[in-house]
């Protein structure tokens, strides 16, 4: 039976907080395979066994893709690989939900563009002022490099949450996905691959494949077949609990405990998400960027 079939019985709602939960144990468990081949190595194995995964299921047809579908399949491939590099860099540097928090000014700043309100400006400096709280810039011994990479994702996560609405209006089912991830793996394969060479064997593989289902392989489908049944808006707002999943995650399973202050600035973050968003069901002819969809189901 076709993905979309199994996912239209249930919310949309339900896939989306699915695709969260499954996104924060697939990075916290990501930490041991980090050790051995790198975040990038990591990126690269996981991409690459996800892709195989989607163009066996997906068999995706030359013929169904458009000259006007290029940008967006390479600009989502491009942007996926280069997220996941920085985001697994971004957690061996600093605490798993501090990442998130970060990452989740990218999603936030779309939606913020988006509301066309000037008013829409104060949930982004709320969020901004919870994610100085969370990274203490005063205590001086904060890692630069590991906030950067978290910002990058977040450029990467706003970017991605526009072109998968944008390819999942086009193609159906995993058809988008069977483009876009291998673009993905070859991306991140530029710097995973130099990374991760001499270390891998079966085991690592083998990990990296159970890895692989977490992490794309389940949040990318569940994320786009939410996107196709939301508004940004309405996706955003889900959205704005992923950094309250990170710190429980990462408390329950990286034992990475918070401070008073970093949970007011977690809390300020998700409340500036929730802020932020306005929207409900998207209807399928919403915002359609190139045409109904194409492919088989």
């Amino acid at each position: 039976m076709a993905v979309t079939a199994l996912t239209d019985r249930v919310p949309a709602w339900s896939l989306a907080v699915t695709a969260m939960l499954s996104v924060q144990m697939g990075a916290a468990l990501s930490v041991d395979l980090i050790g051995v081949v790198g975040p990038a190595g990591t990126a690269w194995l996981r991409l690459t066994i996800a892709a195989v995964v989607f163009l066996v299921l997906g068999r995706p047809s030359p013929r169904s893709i458009q000259r006007r579908d290029l940008p967006a399949l390479l600009g989502l491939g491009v942007t996926t690989g280069l997220q996941t590099v920085a985001f697994l860099a971004a957690i061996e540097r600093i605490p798993l939900g501090t990442t998130v928090a970060i990452e989740f000014l990218g999603p936030l700043t779309v939606a913020t563009v988006r509301s066309h309100r000037v008013q829409a400006l104060i949930w982004p400096l709320l969020a901004l002022v919870g994610v100085v709280l969370l990274t203490q810039p005063w205590q001086g011994d904060i890692d630069l490099l590991g906030v950067l990479l978290a910002v990058a994702a977040a450029v990467g996560w706003g970017v991605y949450i526009l072109l998968t609405q944008r390819v999942g209006d086009r193609f159906s089912g995993i058809q988008g996905l069977a483009v876009t991830v291998p673009i993905a793996a070859l991306t991140a394969a530029v710097v995973g691959v130099p990374q991760a060479i001499g270390h891998i064997d079966g085991q690592v593989i083998l990990v990296a494949a159970g890895l692989a289902v977490l992490l794309p392989l389940l949040p990318y489908t569940l994320e786009m077949e939410a996107l196709r049944r939301m508004t940004h808006l309405a996706f955003g707002t889900l959205m704005a609990l992923e950094p309250a999943f990170g710190v429980i995650v990462g408390l329950v399973v990286l034992a990475q405990r918070p401070s008073a202050g970093q949970v007011v600035g977690i809390v300020l973050v998700v409340c500036a998400g929730i802020g932020a968003q306005r929207g409900g069901t998207r209807t399928r002819t919403d915002d359609l960027a190139t045409g109904p969809p194409t492919g088989v189901t």
